[in-house]
């Protein structure tokens, strides 16, 4: 896949970031990120539900608990996961590491990994990193950080939006990484977001949260959520702008606009797939809430009999069928249940739509974007998933990650 197109990503006054080769495990690649934050800057994430939390999100939660951030430190090549009491003694010292450097306290440091699971991280390569980090640090170093967290990534991912509020303008700057492990269960990945509003946590832990809930929650490439999620936002407050309330127009149009940034991420991170050669959307509508809905459109999006189908452009609808019959919500009527591909109706009534031709589903499905409707038929609510088709090159990637 050839690197995608990203246009100037601005600043968001108050972060600076900086990108180095530290040799954390191959050699001569972006691997070591730090995003430095002035004082007064409040903090909002969400982190992985894996039984599993990786060393990082346990002391990053620990350490957010306690103060609000001056840097996180984000290294790839090692996710320090399933590490035990060693691995967060690493994560720790890698705090404490870039704390020196900065002159601040280790509770002011976050720490993110990603890589492989069940290595130690090895600490010596990364501290001594951090130097060269911190002095390549710039205030427009958003693309080179999102390049220096990517693993199997093809792309990096980054996207900034804008908004006046209060007759101020707003700035907005995010980069994530994520290609395969990627499953809604939180943030299924690393996102790093950056804003110049000012905001208390608690208002900008429900900003974030609903923002999330249609993007970074929303998003599967193989039904794999990781040890290492996380997503973070980070509030400066230089742009004179605050918001003291999770309610309000204010409030909601700032959601808004950090609900498009996120989109933008999540979805360049399905458009990665390992492997992906389709931008799936999955579409259930007609069900008694919103969570049965997405029970189904996620059943839809992880069956591999669907998206193997999908990547040979081939129209077995009866997959999306098996799928939704198997979903664990309760079906008042399943000839109630109709099916689209691409706007096309292939199934209705029970049985295959009398309209339907072979050859119509062939064409929708050749196309590289695809929208799968499914209507249950007995309610309102409606949600919406975005996956990709699984391929040859995903057994490929995966069978060789480690070797």
């Amino acid at each position: 896949m050839s690197e995608a197109i990203i246009p100037p990503l601005g600043v968001v006054p108050g972060i600076r970031l900086g990108t180095t080769m530290a040799g954390i495990r191959k050699a001569a690649r972006p691997d070591l990120v730090v995003i430095q934050c002035e004082s007064g800057t409040t903090a909002a994430a969400a982190f992985t539900q894996s039984h599993f939390a990786a060393a990082p999100v346990l002391v990053a939660k620990a350490h957010l608990a306690r103060a609000e951030p001056r840097a996180l430190v984000i290294n790839t090549g090692f996710a320090n996961a399933a590490t035990g009491e060693g691995g967060q003694q690493d994560a720790y010292a890698c705090c404490m590491a870039l704390a020196r450097e900065l002159g601040c306290g280790p509770e002011e440091i976050l720490p993110f990994s990603t890589g492989v699971i069940g290595e130690r991280l090895p600490v010596a390569a990364l501290v001594a990193g951090l130097p060269s980090a911190i002095a390549s640090a710039t205030e427009d170093g958003w693309l080179q950080a999102a390049h220096g967290i990517m693993t199997t990534d093809t792309v990096a991912k980054a996207s900034a939006a804008r908004l006046v509020l209060d007759d101020k303008l707003v700035r907005l700057v995010g980069i994530a990484k994520g290609s395969g492990m990627i499953h809604p269960n939180m943030a299924t990945m690393l996102a790093f977001i950056g804003t110049d509003l000012s905001a208390p946590r608690t208002v900008l832990k429900a900003a974030l949260d609903e923002a999330i809930r249609s993007t970074f929650n929303a998003i599967s490439v193989d039904g794999d959520t990781s040890t290492n999620d996380a997503v973070i936002a980070l509030a400066t407050g230089k742009s004179g702008v605050r918001i003291d309330r999770s309610d309000g127009p204010v409030f909601a149009r700032f959601v808004a606009v950090l609900e498009t940034l996120c989109a933008e991420l999540a979805h360049a991170i399905v458009r990665d797939g390992e492997g992906a050669t389709k931008f799936v959307r999955v579409d259930v509508s007609g069900g008694r809430s919103h969570h049965e809905c997405q029970v189904v459109a996620n059943t839809i999006a992880q069956s591999p009999l669907v998206k193997t189908a999908l990547f040979a452009s081939d129209p077995n609808w009866g997959r999306i069928l098996m799928a939704v019959g198997r979903s664990p919500i309760a079906l008042d009527d399943p000839n109630r249940v109709t099916v689209t591909l691409n706007g096309l109706r292939v199934f209705t009534n029970g049985a295959v739509d009398p309209a339907y031709r072979e050859e119509q589903g062939q064409k929708a499905l050749a196309a590289s974007d695809i929208v799968i409707g499914v209507d249950l038929g007995q309610g309102l609510e409606k949600a919406t998933v975005f996956t990709c088709d699984l391929s040859y090159d995903y057994v490929r990637i995966n069978g060789s990650y480690r070797t």
